[in-house]
Protein backbone atom coordinates (compact mmCIF):
# COMPACT_ATOMS: atom_id res chain seq x y z
CA UNK A 1 0.00 0.00 0.00
CA UNK A 2 1.01 3.82 -0.48
CA UNK A 3 2.62 5.87 2.34
CA UNK A 4 0.52 8.61 2.91
CA UNK A 5 3.88 10.15 4.38
CA UNK A 6 5.46 9.70 0.93
CA UNK A 7 2.74 11.10 -0.75
CA UNK A 8 3.10 14.06 0.97
CA UNK A 9 6.46 14.48 0.39
CA UNK A 10 5.94 13.72 -3.03
CA UNK A 11 2.89 16.18 -3.79
CA UNK A 12 5.81 18.78 -1.90
CA UNK A 13 8.45 18.04 -4.37
CA UNK A 14 5.99 18.82 -7.33
CA UNK A 15 4.49 22.47 -5.48
CA UNK A 16 8.25 23.51 -4.76
CA UNK A 17 9.76 22.10 -7.85
CA UNK A 18 12.64 20.97 -6.44
CA UNK A 19 13.71 18.44 -4.07
CA UNK A 20 16.16 21.23 -2.20
CA UNK A 21 12.93 23.04 -1.78
CA UNK A 22 10.61 20.55 -0.20
CA UNK A 23 13.73 19.35 1.95
CA UNK A 24 14.09 23.02 3.40
CA UNK A 25 10.27 22.78 4.31
CA UNK A 26 10.52 19.54 5.68
CA UNK A 27 13.57 20.18 7.35
CA UNK A 28 15.02 16.83 5.85
CA UNK A 29 18.10 16.60 4.18
CA UNK A 30 18.02 16.27 -0.15
CA UNK A 31 18.99 12.92 0.30
CA UNK A 32 16.52 11.75 2.32
CA UNK A 33 13.84 13.58 -0.22
CA UNK A 34 15.15 11.61 -2.69
CA UNK A 35 15.41 8.15 -1.14
CA UNK A 36 11.41 8.87 -0.78
CA UNK A 37 11.02 9.30 -4.10
CA UNK A 38 13.33 6.79 -5.01
CA UNK A 39 11.54 4.23 -2.89
CA UNK A 40 8.08 5.20 -4.19
CA UNK A 41 8.80 5.03 -7.37
CA UNK A 42 10.42 2.00 -7.15
CA UNK A 43 7.21 0.46 -5.18
CA UNK A 44 5.60 1.71 -8.28
CA UNK A 45 8.19 0.62 -11.21
CA UNK A 46 7.95 3.91 -12.94
CA UNK A 47 9.30 7.30 -13.07
CA UNK A 48 7.67 10.04 -11.72
CA UNK A 49 10.19 13.16 -12.18
CA UNK A 50 12.17 14.18 -15.19
CA UNK A 51 15.52 15.87 -13.23
CA UNK A 52 16.31 19.13 -15.11
CA UNK A 53 19.48 21.27 -14.59
CA UNK A 54 16.30 24.33 -12.81
CA UNK A 55 14.60 21.79 -10.92
CA UNK A 56 12.58 18.84 -11.67
CA UNK A 57 9.09 18.55 -13.72
CA UNK A 58 6.32 15.11 -14.11
CA UNK A 59 6.43 12.72 -15.92
CA UNK A 60 2.79 11.87 -17.36
CA UNK A 61 2.90 8.83 -14.96
CA UNK A 62 3.95 11.40 -12.17
CA UNK A 63 0.83 13.71 -13.49
CA UNK A 64 -1.77 11.02 -13.00
CA UNK A 65 -0.61 10.31 -9.26
CA UNK A 66 -0.34 13.76 -8.38
CA UNK A 67 -4.06 14.18 -9.66
CA UNK A 68 -4.70 11.26 -7.13
CA UNK A 69 -2.69 12.69 -4.66
CA UNK A 70 -4.08 15.58 -4.34
CA UNK A 71 -7.59 13.83 -4.09
CA UNK A 72 -6.29 11.88 -1.36
CA UNK A 73 -4.62 14.63 0.87
CA UNK A 74 -7.61 16.44 0.62
CA UNK A 75 -9.98 13.77 1.40
CA UNK A 76 -7.28 12.83 4.50
CA UNK A 77 -7.93 17.13 5.49
CA UNK A 78 -11.41 16.56 4.99
CA UNK A 79 -11.47 13.65 7.51
CA UNK A 80 -9.34 15.40 10.18
CA UNK A 81 -11.79 18.33 9.84
CA UNK A 82 -14.83 16.70 10.11
CA UNK A 83 -14.02 14.60 13.12
CA UNK A 84 -11.77 16.61 15.28
CA UNK A 85 -12.75 18.91 18.29
CA UNK A 86 -10.11 21.47 18.67
CA UNK A 87 -11.28 22.00 22.50
CA UNK A 88 -10.18 18.88 22.92
CA UNK A 89 -7.02 18.20 21.35
CA UNK A 90 -3.59 19.43 23.20
CA UNK A 91 -2.26 21.09 20.64
CA UNK A 92 -3.00 22.82 16.69
CA UNK A 93 -1.63 26.27 15.20
CA UNK A 94 -2.94 27.75 12.21
CA UNK A 95 -0.48 29.94 10.08
CA UNK A 96 -1.40 33.55 8.86
CA UNK A 97 -0.08 35.51 6.81
CA UNK A 98 -1.29 39.20 6.93
CA UNK A 99 0.18 42.49 5.68
CA UNK A 100 1.80 45.02 8.09
CA UNK A 101 -1.63 46.78 9.25
CA UNK A 102 -3.49 43.79 9.88
CA UNK A 103 -0.62 42.27 11.71
CA UNK A 104 0.09 44.90 14.06
CA UNK A 105 -3.30 46.86 14.67
CA UNK A 106 -5.57 43.84 14.17
CA UNK A 107 -4.73 40.31 14.64
CA UNK A 108 -3.13 40.55 18.00
CA UNK A 109 -6.66 41.39 19.79
CA UNK A 110 -8.22 38.77 17.27
CA UNK A 111 -5.42 36.06 18.23
CA UNK A 112 -5.82 37.33 22.10
CA UNK A 113 -9.49 36.50 22.46
CA UNK A 114 -9.12 33.43 20.56
CA UNK A 115 -6.61 31.87 22.91
CA UNK A 116 -8.57 32.40 25.48
CA UNK A 117 -11.22 30.34 24.08
CA UNK A 118 -8.66 27.72 23.20
CA UNK A 119 -5.69 27.98 25.44
CA UNK A 120 -3.88 24.96 23.73
CA UNK A 121 -4.02 26.05 20.30
CA UNK A 122 -1.54 29.04 18.82
CA UNK A 123 -1.60 31.31 15.69
CA UNK A 124 1.83 31.40 13.57
CA UNK A 125 1.52 34.89 11.64
CA UNK A 126 3.72 35.73 9.14
CA UNK A 127 3.97 39.80 8.78
CA UNK A 128 4.67 40.62 4.46
CA UNK A 129 3.54 42.36 1.28
CA UNK A 130 0.58 40.95 -0.41
CA UNK A 131 2.41 39.19 -2.71
CA UNK A 132 4.52 37.58 -0.38
CA UNK A 133 1.27 36.34 1.04
CA UNK A 134 -0.56 35.04 -2.08
CA UNK A 135 2.16 33.15 -2.57
CA UNK A 136 2.20 31.67 0.63
CA UNK A 137 -0.73 30.48 0.71
CA UNK A 138 -0.49 28.54 -2.63
CA UNK A 139 3.03 27.07 -1.57
CA UNK A 140 1.29 26.05 1.63
CA UNK A 141 3.25 27.65 3.32
CA UNK A 142 0.20 29.81 5.06
CA UNK A 143 -3.06 28.35 5.70
CA UNK A 144 -5.13 32.01 5.39
CA UNK A 145 -4.20 35.53 4.44
CA UNK A 146 -5.50 38.63 5.41
CA UNK A 147 -5.04 41.49 3.23
CA UNK A 148 -5.90 45.03 2.34
CA UNK A 149 -3.87 45.06 -1.02
CA UNK A 150 -5.55 44.38 -4.63
CA UNK A 151 -4.98 40.45 -5.70
CA UNK A 152 -2.90 40.30 -8.70
CA UNK A 153 -2.38 36.11 -8.90
CA UNK A 154 -5.79 34.54 -8.13
CA UNK A 155 -5.36 31.08 -9.55
CA UNK A 156 -6.72 28.43 -7.23
CA UNK A 157 -6.92 31.69 -4.37
CA UNK A 158 -10.46 32.58 -3.45
CA UNK A 159 -11.16 35.60 -1.15
CA UNK A 160 -14.06 37.29 0.77
CA UNK A 161 -14.28 40.90 1.91
CA UNK A 162 -14.50 40.96 5.70
CA UNK A 163 -14.73 44.78 5.43
CA UNK A 164 -14.21 48.41 4.02
CA UNK A 165 -11.20 50.45 5.90
CA UNK A 166 -11.49 54.24 5.55
CA UNK A 167 -8.32 55.73 4.77
CA UNK A 168 -7.45 59.20 5.60
CA UNK A 169 -4.55 61.62 5.12
CA UNK A 170 -2.35 62.11 8.72
CA UNK A 171 -0.57 65.14 10.32
CA UNK A 172 1.76 65.76 12.88
CA UNK A 173 0.33 67.73 15.82
CA UNK A 174 1.82 71.08 15.02
CA UNK A 175 0.88 70.87 11.24
CA UNK A 176 -0.83 73.76 9.79
CA UNK A 177 -3.41 71.07 8.95
CA UNK A 178 -4.58 69.83 12.43
CA UNK A 179 -7.71 72.38 12.80
CA UNK A 180 -8.59 71.21 9.36
CA UNK A 181 -11.55 68.68 8.98
CA UNK A 182 -10.39 68.38 5.45
CA UNK A 183 -8.38 69.67 2.44
CA UNK A 184 -8.89 69.88 -0.83
CA UNK A 185 -7.35 66.89 -2.84
CA UNK A 186 -4.53 69.30 -4.68
CA UNK A 187 -2.92 70.50 -1.70
CA UNK A 188 -1.01 67.28 -1.14
CA UNK A 189 1.08 68.29 -4.42
CA UNK A 190 4.44 68.75 -3.19
CA UNK A 191 4.03 68.22 0.03
CA UNK A 192 6.55 66.15 1.82
CA UNK A 193 5.09 62.67 2.26
CA UNK A 194 6.49 59.25 4.03
CA UNK A 195 4.87 56.13 2.22
CA UNK A 196 5.49 52.19 2.18
CA UNK A 197 8.56 51.26 0.09
CA UNK A 198 7.66 50.66 -3.45
CA UNK A 199 6.64 46.82 -3.21
CA UNK A 200 4.22 47.75 -1.05
CA UNK A 201 0.43 47.38 -2.80
CA UNK A 202 -0.60 50.00 -0.39
CA UNK A 203 2.44 52.22 -1.71
CA UNK A 204 0.83 51.75 -5.47
CA UNK A 205 -2.33 52.30 -4.74
CA UNK A 206 -2.03 55.47 -2.88
CA UNK A 207 0.42 56.53 -6.15
CA UNK A 208 -2.27 55.37 -8.55
CA UNK A 209 -4.69 57.32 -6.33
CA UNK A 210 -3.31 60.63 -6.20
CA UNK A 211 -1.89 60.50 -10.17
CA UNK A 212 -5.54 60.23 -10.93
CA UNK A 213 -5.99 63.59 -9.63
CA UNK A 214 -2.92 65.20 -10.72
CA UNK A 215 -0.81 65.05 -7.40
CA UNK A 216 2.61 64.23 -7.26
CA UNK A 217 3.30 64.16 -3.51
CA UNK A 218 7.63 64.95 -2.89
CA UNK A 219 7.91 61.62 -1.28
CA UNK A 220 11.07 62.27 1.41
CA UNK A 221 10.76 58.32 3.38
CA UNK A 222 10.17 55.13 2.51
CA UNK A 223 9.29 52.37 5.45
CA UNK A 224 8.12 49.02 5.21
CA UNK A 225 6.92 49.76 8.57
CA UNK A 226 3.55 51.77 9.73
CA UNK A 227 5.04 52.41 13.26
CA UNK A 228 7.96 54.11 11.44
CA UNK A 229 5.62 56.00 9.46
CA UNK A 230 3.78 57.10 12.11
CA UNK A 231 6.89 58.13 14.00
CA UNK A 232 7.98 59.89 11.20
CA UNK A 233 4.50 62.11 11.16
CA UNK A 234 4.84 62.44 14.62
CA UNK A 235 8.09 64.06 14.73
CA UNK A 236 6.81 66.47 11.64
CA UNK A 237 8.42 64.91 9.33
CA UNK A 238 5.72 65.32 6.80
CA UNK A 239 2.69 63.62 6.62
CA UNK A 240 0.81 59.96 5.25
CA UNK A 241 -1.88 58.08 4.24
CA UNK A 242 -3.14 55.12 6.64
CA UNK A 243 -6.10 53.32 7.97
CA UNK A 244 -7.82 55.19 11.05
CA UNK A 245 -7.22 52.14 13.03
CA UNK A 246 -3.75 52.11 12.74
CA UNK A 247 -3.34 55.92 14.33
CA UNK A 248 -6.26 55.55 16.75
CA UNK A 249 -4.24 55.81 19.95
CA UNK A 250 -2.05 58.26 18.57
CA UNK A 251 -4.84 60.52 17.30
CA UNK A 252 -6.66 59.95 20.71
CA UNK A 253 -3.20 61.86 22.33
CA UNK A 254 -3.35 64.26 20.18
CA UNK A 255 0.07 63.46 18.98
CA UNK A 256 -1.47 62.89 14.90
CA UNK A 257 -4.59 64.03 13.35
CA UNK A 258 -6.70 62.37 10.55
CA UNK A 259 -7.67 64.65 7.98
CA UNK A 260 -10.11 64.08 5.37
CA UNK A 261 -9.83 64.60 1.76
CA UNK A 262 -12.60 66.94 0.03
CA UNK A 263 -15.10 65.03 -2.18
CA UNK A 264 -13.02 62.32 -2.10
CA UNK A 265 -13.50 58.70 0.37
CA UNK A 266 -9.86 56.47 0.20
CA UNK A 267 -10.87 52.93 0.90
CA UNK A 268 -9.30 49.75 0.86
CA UNK A 269 -10.36 46.31 1.32
CA UNK A 270 -9.75 43.88 4.07
CA UNK A 271 -9.60 40.62 2.63
CA UNK A 272 -9.67 36.58 3.86
CA UNK A 273 -7.34 34.65 0.94
CA UNK A 274 -7.40 31.14 0.76
CA UNK A 275 -6.40 28.06 -1.19
CA UNK A 276 -9.67 27.08 -2.41
CA UNK A 277 -8.22 23.27 -3.39
CA UNK A 278 -7.70 22.48 0.19
CA UNK A 279 -10.53 22.49 3.32
CA UNK A 280 -9.52 24.74 6.03
CA UNK A 281 -7.77 22.78 8.69
CA UNK A 282 -9.43 22.23 11.96
CA UNK A 283 -7.91 24.87 13.89
CA UNK A 284 -7.84 27.06 10.80
CA UNK A 285 -11.77 26.76 10.22
CA UNK A 286 -12.19 27.08 14.54
CA UNK A 287 -10.52 30.16 14.03
CA UNK A 288 -13.07 31.39 11.25
CA UNK A 289 -15.48 30.58 13.52
CA UNK A 290 -14.15 32.73 15.80
CA UNK A 291 -13.78 35.73 13.99
CA UNK A 292 -17.84 35.15 12.63
CA UNK A 293 -18.50 37.19 15.76
CA UNK A 294 -16.85 40.30 14.36
CA UNK A 295 -17.28 39.16 10.52
CA UNK A 296 -20.55 37.77 10.55
CA UNK A 297 -20.84 37.22 7.04
CA UNK A 298 -17.82 34.36 7.45
CA UNK A 299 -20.73 32.02 8.28
CA UNK A 300 -21.14 31.52 4.26
CA UNK A 301 -17.38 30.94 3.92
CA UNK A 302 -17.96 28.12 6.75
CA UNK A 303 -20.74 26.79 5.55
CA UNK A 304 -19.49 26.41 1.65
CA UNK A 305 -15.83 24.74 2.69
CA UNK A 306 -15.27 21.46 4.56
Amino acid sequence: MLSLNKLEIFALVVETGSFSAAAERLLLTQPAISQHIQDLEAQLGVTLFKRGRRGVTLTATGETLYAYTQRILRLVLEAETAVTDVRHIKRGQARIGATPGVSMYLLPGWIRTFQRAYPNLTMALETAVTSKILAGVLAHELDIGLIEGELTDTERLASFVLREIDMYVIVGAGHDWCRNESVPVAALDGQPFITRTADSQTRRWIDTLLAQHGVKPRIVAEFDNPEAIKQAVASGIGITILPEYAVHHEQARKVVRTVQLDNLVMQRTLKLVWDESLPFSPVTKALLAHLAAEFPQLSAVLGTTT
